[in-house]
């Protein structure tokens, strides 16, 4: 029986849309909040791990006896002590598709960092001395460092172990390709009036979240394995250490406390698996942490990329064909290799309507940090590329850069059919666009960015400082299509309250208070009424994780299904109360009314239903979505060229983003403007470096820059809103989308300053100066 009142219109909403406080913002802010290092074990034990001097290394033997011996020390670990069960750590649902080609410790290591074994004792002190007791007999291999002659015959092969599955092909150190079309590209080529043809690199960029990976485990009163981890994905690690550690699921608990940020580095389990196996072997709890530079180069980057791209275009503006190459390094290890790519084709290519597509993409393995998950997922360095060339063509063809994309963008009711091919999202899904205010994010930032005042397009002015301004357009998605799905479960109390569990992850993101918003606004009661609790995998239902953008669609979806069953519920026992049909009761204000007027609070439905009718209301719910409907978003910078030192400063950034309806436009814009920062950092300064001999050599914030709050330009963020049908009350992503189009908007921003396109990431002073020097 349907006792719902049909979902309100905007203007009418109470706690949708609404700039509301952060549930837990005042236990923030207080510092009442414990994260995963805020708790008190007794028989704590500090883990270390060995790692790796080498790039590329067979261990021949390793000794642990003098370890072993060392007082305080309780368990120490090698490849021989441990299950080889072969695996991924991607933080992806079941069946992943990317390899099994880890292990919890080998006797091969492919990267410095690279773990050789593990030890648990008293102190960090006594952990650290017995690592440097442990003796290791090496035989040093051929490290593998460039992307572009990894697959070179008599290259050395990185994994020639036997039991790994899923590489592409393991003897020319190919990890995974992807090859697909749409139309005929050369036919397309023929066609053309004018081909460019254009080459892009992008490089290794560490997350740099304030909280460095950590975990601690133990084992509870049922001899039940507790693992507390900071993650984005506390069921698929429940999943992937009974696998490797071979014990059933329902012998561990994963709990996720709050999050000092992830930003897809904690898509993975990183250190979950090592701590359990420490735990377990000596019986005690176990915290194991990474250092800063630790986190470098031992946990994830982003994706380095060399894309190729060509494009076809009429003399009108019309694209006819596009070819994108992309050649990227996956690491070590391939977590994410061919999914982060495949999304460099398809969320990148579809944005323009051209009518002959192609996409070729190898990825490759090297003996370096792995690579995995990062916000924008591979959109990053395709957007650079494409919107870098769509720039170059407009300005070849003499058409405003706007106008350009305008003609070519993809629009409402157009159906995205490479996404049915490529991405993370169920094969045969094609996307279909209901939502698109792309062209009124594009009118708003050249209003707020002074688009026609401040170009120059392209024409060099005299002078020392020079100005530009630039754009970029950009999609994502909200969700994986088919593969997503998400779990909620309510239940009411007697005072009118309700508590809300979920298995969603809130990284710092906001995503428990938007949650709540969507069950208070679906309830009719204030945000106060509803106690969220998330992510534990014993006491919260299931969800995949903290990730592509999802959150708000698929887990906001579940909620929103559970949300409307409590309500029918209650509407139900209020209708006993107020002696009226169901159907024509509405909830709002924390009470139920009937048409005359009248009413009952919350309060006295749920003791009504518990006392009198022996009933307690609550109900669960599932969700999925079969389609990934993306947010757009127009990004403009405003740059400052110093013609003598080659910098590169950015002075005003807009970002105008189609979220669908926002249902906490506080929350969306500071989403926006945190992903700004990133992209900044991605633009102009952010790069992991490696020696000859594949070691880090900047691995600490002195060395690897990022943007802080001193360095940001004057932030500008529009929020367009559509109406998304596939959304809770037309909710759209907003999380990844803004991080897309920085970097090319901040190129081509100083090509209209200099006349100089910079094709290479991050755009550095000494690159500028260089450019600058063969121009004059």
């Amino acid at each position: 029986m349907s006792g719902a009142s049909p979902p309100s219109p905007p203007s009418r909403r109470a706690v949708v849309g609404r700039r509301v406080r952060k549930v837990d913002g005042f236990k923030l802010v207080t510092g009442r909040t414990a994260f995963t290092d805020d708790i008190a074990l007794p028989g704590l034990l500090v883990g270390r791990i060995l790692a790796s001097p080498h790039a590329h290394a067979r261990i021949r033997d390793i000794d642990t006896r003098r370890a072993k011996a060392l007082p305080g020390v309780h368990a120490v670990l090698t490849w021989k002590d441990v299950p080889r069960v072969p695996h991924t750590t991607a933080g992806q649902a079941w069946p992943e598709p990317s390899p099994y080609d880890t292990y919890l410790l080998d006797s091969k290591v492919r990267f410095v960092g690279d773990r050789v074994a593990a030890v648990a004792a008293e102190t960090r002190a006594v952990a650290e001395e017995a690592l440097r007791l442990i003796e290791v007999d090496w035989e040093v291999l051929p490290p593998v460092l460039d992307m572009e002659h990894a697959m070179d015959p008599g290259t050395a092969v990185i994994h020639d172990e036997p039991d790994a599955t899923g590489i592409r092909d393991a003897a020319r150190n190919l990890a995974g390709d992807i090859h697909t079309h749409i139309g005929d590209v050369e036919a397309g080529f023929r066609e053309s009036d004018l081909i460019l043809e254009r080459e892009y690199r992008t490089p290794r960029q560490q997350h740099a979240m304030l909280e460095p990976h950590i975990v601690i485990c133990w084992l509870d009163a049922d001899n039940r394995l507790v693992i507390r981890t900071s993650t984005q994905i506390p069921f698929h690690v429940r999943r992937q250490v009974a696998m490797i550690l071979r014990i059933p699921v329902s012998r561990i608990r994963v709990i996720k406390p709050r999050i000092g940020g992830g930003f897809g580095g904690k898509q993975e389990m990183v250190l979950e698996d090592l701590c359990a196996a420490l735990t377990l072997a000596s019986g005690r709890p176990v915290k194991l942490e990474y250092s800063r530079h630790e986190e470098f180069f031992m946990a994830r980057t982003r994706h380095p990329q060399i894309l190729r791209l060509r494009m076809g275009v009429k003399r009108d503006g019309t694209i006819v064909a596009h070819h994108m190459r992309v050649l990227a390094a996956t690491g070590a290890y391939g977590s994410h290799c061919t999914t982060v790519q495949g999304n460099t084709g398809s969320k990148v290519l579809p944005l323009y309507r051209a009518p002959h597509l192609r996409f070729d993409c190898d990825v490759v393995y090297l003996t370096t940090p792995q690579a995995g998950a990062f916000r924008g997922y591979g959109c990053p360095q395709g957007y650079f590329a494409q919107e870098s060339l769509v720039d170059e063509i407009a300005h070849e063809l003499g058409m405003d850069p706007i106008a350009f994309r305008l003609k070519n963008a993809i629009r409402q009711g157009d159906v995205d059919e490479l996404s049915a091919q490529l991405g993370e999202g169920k094969k045969g899904l094609p996307r279909t666009i209901r939502s698109c205010g792309l062209p009124e994010c594009l009118e708003k930032g050249a209003a707020a960015i002074g688009w026609k005042e401040q170009r120059n397009g392209g024409v060099r002015r005299p002078g020392r400082l020079l100005r530009g301004v630039g754009v970029a357009t950009t999609m994502q998605g909200s969700g994986i299509a088919g593969v997503d799905f998400a779990g909620a479960f309510l239940k009411a109390n007697e005072d009118g309250s309700f508590n809300l569990q979920v298995g969603a992850t809130d990284l710092g993101t906001g995503s428990d208070t938007v949650l709540a918003q969507i069950a208070a606004e679906t309830l009719g009661v204030s945000l106060d009424k509803i106690l969220i609790y998330s992510s534990d995998t014993d006491f919260t239902p299931f969800d995949v994780g903290a990730y592509a953008s999802s959150t708000t669609i698929i887990s906001g979806g579940a909620v929103k299904k559970a949300a409307e069953k409590v309500r029918d519920d209650m509407c139900c026992f209020a209708a006993q109360l107020l002696d009226a049909p169901p159907e024509d009761l509405v909830c709002r204000d924390n009470r139920v009314f009937a048409p005359g007027g009248k009413s009952v609070s919350m309060a006295e439905v749920a003791v009504h239903a518990l006392y009198k009718e022996k009933t307690q209301v609550m109900e669960g719910a599932s969700h999925f979505n079969t389609d990934s409907p993306p947010p757009f978003c127009a990004t403009f910078a405003e740059v400052e060229v110093d013609t003598e030192t080659g910098r590169v400063r950015p002075v005003h950034l807009v970002t105008a983003v189609d979220l669908g309806v926002a249902i906490n436009p506080m929350q969306a814009e500071g989403q926006a403007e945190g992903a700004v920062a990133q992209g900044l950092g991605y633009a102009l300064a952010e790069e992991l470096v490696l020696d000859g001999r594949g070691r880090p050599a900047n691995a600490n914030f002195c060395d690897y820059k990022i943007f802080t709050a001193k360095d940001m330009p004057k932030l500008t963020t529009i929020l367009v809103e559509t109406e998304e049908p596939l959304g809770p009350f037309g909710a759209k992503s907003i999380a990844e989308v803004g991080i897309n189009g920085v970097a090319p908007a901040v190129a081509n921003a100083a090509f209209d300053a200099t006349g100089l396109r910079f094709r290479r990431l991050p755009i550095r002073p000494d690159a500028v100066l260089a450019a600058l020097g063969g121009r004059r």
